[in-house]
Formats: structure tokens, C-alpha cells, sequence
């Protein structure tokens, strides 16, 4: 199939909006982004032109089930929702755009379910993921900020601005403020998926990402046997491609020269 600049695709019983930057995927290397927790393809802003600009691949983002304006989801969201966006609709996907080879760049939640793609496929089109920001185990800090932002939420302008880039701000927000705040999530844990992954991975962490340590890289440093490149960002939180976007385009496009069969322009 041939793939408008935008639109909708039909995946397990969802319509999942997406932004397409530049060739077909079936036509050459293809970056796929999966965005954060609250995030949504309009989030990115103009960081995947940029990216596009910037590689000469495609690039491909998609708003997840509950997020953008994607169909949203039955709530509460099944505390295992990132291992099944891995399982049963990121392939889907895939197969969908006519993906022939490329890399995954995930930013949070989106960066744990590009680990656990890449973990949980032996896909021989994959040439490297970039996780942004990654979780992989549950810390206290994450829960704290993440309770935080629900006070805030439900009393700030946080939720008119949330409405701004999803059809229904509440399904996206509670659906992954409500998994998070479960007490039974404080087990969530796919460090065990990382040993199986076989292509190159770029960790780019902000030393003071309020929702997670350097404990993450170190646990990706440490049970990864593929490469591991990492770049730590002094004085930036959680938001790399947004608070240090320079540095962090160059860093996704350097990788993205070395594992992607494409010359890099920047």
C-alpha cells in the first residue's frame, strides 16, 4: 500500500493516526517513533521533520490506542499494556507500512516498548534502536513525579492543555497515570528482555529526568550483550528532543549513519 503524508491505519481493532516524512517505507530505511507516556504524534512537533532532514530516511510516527487521535481504550489499562503494544501491535504495524529495514526511536514509555520489540522479535529488518529517556524497572522517583502530575492534572490548566493533542485528554491520561499509581505496577520489570536484543541501541538520558535515574542506563549497560552507546545530557529532565534538541538530532543521526545503509547530510 501507498501511505498519505497523514491519515489513519486499521490495527487490532484500532484506528491509529500517523505523520509519514518523506519516501514510502517499503522504498529504503524507515525510522518509527513511539512517543511517551503522554504523548501523541503531534507531540513530537517538528523533531521528525527534523529527523527526516537531517538522515534521509523515512520517518514514521504513530499515536498509539487512547492518545492523539487514535480510537481510545477500555480503562484501566492492563498493567502489562507496554509488553503488548510490543507483542501484538508494533508488528502489525510494521508489516502494515511495508517496513523493510530502519530503526526504532522511543522516548519513555515508547522507549520501553522499542527494548521490548527489539527484545522480543528477531526482526531482520531492524538495524538499531534510540531509546530516550527509557524505563525498564520501576523507581521511587518515577511513581513520586508521576503522582505529582496527577494533583496537577486534576487541579491546573494541565488537562486543557493535554485536550490540545488528544481527542479524549482523560483516556490518555489515566490510562497510563492510573497503570503507573497501581501498586502491583511497582513489579513492572523487562530487564529480562534486554539480553535478547541484536542490534545496536543509543540510550539518550537526562541527568535530571525527574522520572528515572541513571539506574536505567546502568541496568541497559549491564544486561545488554549488543552494542551500547550512551549520552548522558547534563542539567536536562525527561525531554531530551525537546530540551536539548540539537544534541539530540545529532546523536539519533550519527547513529542512524552507522546502522542505516544511507549517508548521513548533517
Amino acid at each position: 500500500m501507498t501511505l498519505a503524508p497523514s491519515g489513519f491505519l486499521a490495527i487490532d481493532g484500532a484506528e491509529l493516526e500517523y505523520r509519514l516524512i518523506g519516501p514510502q517505507p517499503s522504498d529504503g530505511p524507515c525510522i518509527v517513533m513511539l512517543h511517551e507516556g503522554l504523548g501523541s504524534v503531534g507531540l513530537w512537533g517538528d523533531f521528525p521533520d527534523r529527523l527526516q532532514a537531517a538522515t534521509g530516511a523515512s520517518v514514521f510516527a504513530y499515536s498509539r490506542a487512547g492518545y492523539g487521535a487514535s480510537s481510545p481504550v477500555t480503562l484501566p489499562r492492563p498493567l502489562d499494556y507496554m509488553q503488548r503494544e510490543a507483542r501484538d501491535v508494533l508488528p502489525k504495524l510494521l508489516d502494515a507500512i511495508g517496513f523493510r529495514d530502519g530503526i526504532l526511536v522511543g522516548h519513555s514509555d515508547g522507549a520501553s516498548i522499542a527494548a521490548l520489540y527489539a527484545g522480543g522479535h528477531q526482526d531482520h529488518r531492524l538495524n538499531g534502536v534510540v531509546l530516550i529517556a527509557p524505563h525498564v524497572i520501576v523507581e521511587d522517583v518515577s511513581v513520586a513525579s508521576i503522582a505529582d502530575i496527577k494533583i496537577a492534572y486534576e487541579t491546573t490548566e494541565l488537562r486543557t492543555k493535554l485536550a490540545r493533542w488528544h481527542k479524549d485528554a482523560d483516556n490518555a491520561f489515566y490510562g497510563w497515570n492510573g497503570a503507573w499509581l497501581d501498586p502491583k505496577f511497582r513489579a513492572w520489570d523487562i530487564s529480562d528482555a534486554l539480553a535478547y536484543i541484536r542490534v545496536p541501541v543509543a540510550v539518550i538520558q537526562g541527568a535530571a529526568d525527574q522520572y528515572g535515574t541513571a539506574r536505567q542506563v546502568e541496568i541497559i549497560q549491564n544486561e545488554c550483550y549488543c552494542p551500547v552507546e550512551v549520552t548522558m545530557l547534563p542539567g536536562v529532565g525527561h525531554s531530551p528532543h525537546r530540551e536539548a534538541a540539537e544534541v539530540t538530532l545529532k546523536v539519533i543521526a550519527d547513529f542512524a549513519g552507522a546502522v542505516l545503509p544511507l549517508a548521513v547530510t548533517t
